[in-house]
């Protein structure tokens, strides 16, 4: 559901056939499957203990000198093997459905891409311009009053105006082809930073422009065809190696854009024995060493050099970001792998004892109490994985909060349903409370 209304505006009106749309619900359930996992296992194990709860079978187990954790051994271990298939299927299925959703997607957006292209309004998704139209006919390939700018750097506006117009997608699927009737193309032509610049004015019968599709997204500007999410964990851990280990990247651009500003690195063995030479000599300031006729060409020289190095400095420091964000996001998916499939034994472990402790069976209470501590997990689990995304946390300890944290509230129900405990008893409370009750009554009546 929240694929479909991310997408709904992209999906609508694209004359999708049912193949498609199954296609496309089927990798979008695929790929949540390691979500429904552990809630699968909470809800079923709530709702097991508690119709065994319920029925009084628990006593009679415990009667019989059954230990409740002795009874839980065979659905843990069950448990066990489901969180390992789940493993499994995270390792090498979501990856191959990922890979095939993103390729859907695509075709998609290629199949028709006019639907992106609204009357009256400009879009602007295709890289270097901005397209309008007047009006669209009913199938979304005959236009009218078509205009196009070409973003362009300098005092250049070019644009094509046309009265009518076909789009349609090339063989190949790779260019989307305008073929125009009856317009003007308007170009100025001249050299940047300057005004004096030559405007010329063509008309033609017909003009054909072709647009590259490899820029068309599903109207989300930062979606890439690349994902760590289509990476197995040995994938991920080559991965997130390559990404930790480019020292020599970062030194090899220091080496090539920044060292030929730095021009005394080329004596600096020279100055080292200078120093060595002259331990006791108090060193010259530099406008002794510099004589004065050049001291005004050095300063100069220096206070050019300087706003390049620190420009080449800024976007080295850029690409240190983006390497830092990539290695984050790998070892993200990486920790994911095998978080949701622990979660599988931790929620597990939190629904065999409550469901034992609240001895209600059937859908109603389990479910209610499934969706609560389901919420909770998911919460923790998105509020881990954005401080980790941001940096703030690292990729290990934001991706695990959510079972450490749930893994204390599991052995604690646990230790309760050892001991029968009262926990969600309501006439328990009620006796509890009753006393304060009537205290505060007379309290009161006085």
């Amino acid at each position: 559901m929240q694929f479909f209304w991310l997408y709904i505006d992209d999906l609508v009106g694209k004359g999708l056939d049912i193949l498609t749309i199954l296609e496309l619900i089927g990798l979008v359930s695929v790929s949540t499957m390691t979500t429904a996992f552990p809630l699968a296992l909470l809800f079923s194990s709530i709702m097991t203990f508690g119709n065994l709860g319920e029925s009084f079978e628990l006593i009679a187990i415990k009667a019989a000198g059954i230990p409740l954790i002795r009874f839980m051994r065979p659905l843990f271990l069950f448990t066990v093997g489901l969180a390992g298939v789940a493993f499994l299927f995270a390792n090498n299925i979501i990856p191959v459905t990922q890979m095939k959703l993103s390729n859907l997607k695509y075709e998609i957006i290629v199949a028709k891409p006019a639907i992106d292209l609204k009357e009256g309004v400009f879009f602007d998704k295709i890289d270097g311009y901005v397209i309008k139209l007047g009006k669209k006919e009913s199938n979304d390939s005959v236009m009218h009053n078509i205009v196009i700018f070409e973003k362009k750097y300098g005092l250049q506006d070019n644009f094509i105006m046309a009265d009518r117009g076909v789009m349609r997608v090339s063989p190949n699927k790779k260019f989307l082809e305008f073929i125009m009737y009856n317009g003007w193309r308007y170009q100025e032509r001249g050299g940047r930073g300057t005004t004096n610049t030559e405007f010329t004015r063509l008309y033609f019968k017909e003009y054909k422009k072709v647009f590259d599709l490899k820029t068309f997204g599903m109207n989300k500007s930062n979606e890439i065809i690349y994902d760590p999410k289509m990476l197995s964990v040995r994938q991920l851990g080559h991965a997130i190696d390559s990404l930790q280990n480019k020292d020599s990247f970062y030194i090899k651009k220091i080496t090539t854009d920044i060292a030929p500003y730095l021009r005394f690195l080329v004596y600096k063995d020279s100055n080292q024995v200078f120093l060595t030479q002259n331990k006791n000599k108090q060193l010259a300031s530099f406008n002794q060493i510099i004589p004065d006729s050049l001291q005004s060409n050095v300063s100069e020289s220096a206070g050019y050099k300087f706003p390049a190095i620190q420009t080449n400095m800024l976007l080295l420091n850029e690409v240190y970001i983006q390497n830092q964000v990539a290695t984050s996001l790998h070892a993200m998916e990486w920790h994911r792998k095998f978080t949701l499939s622990f979660a599988c034994i931790v929620l597990f472990l939190i629904g065999a004892p409550l469901g034992s402790i609240i001895r209600k069976g059937g859908l109603g209470t389990p479910l209610i109490l499934a969706i609560i501590f389901f919420v909770f997990f998911f919460l923790l689990n998105n509020f881990g994985e954005k401080f980790a995304k941001s940096g703030e946390w690292t990729a290990y300890f934001g991706m695990w909060m959510s079972s450490l944290v749930l893994i204390p509230i599991g052995l604690f129900l646990t230790y309760k349903a050892m001991r029968d405990s009262q926990l969600f008893n309501q006439e328990f409370y009620y006796r509890l409370l009753n006393p304060i009750k009537v205290t505060l009554r007379k309290y009161f009546k006085k």
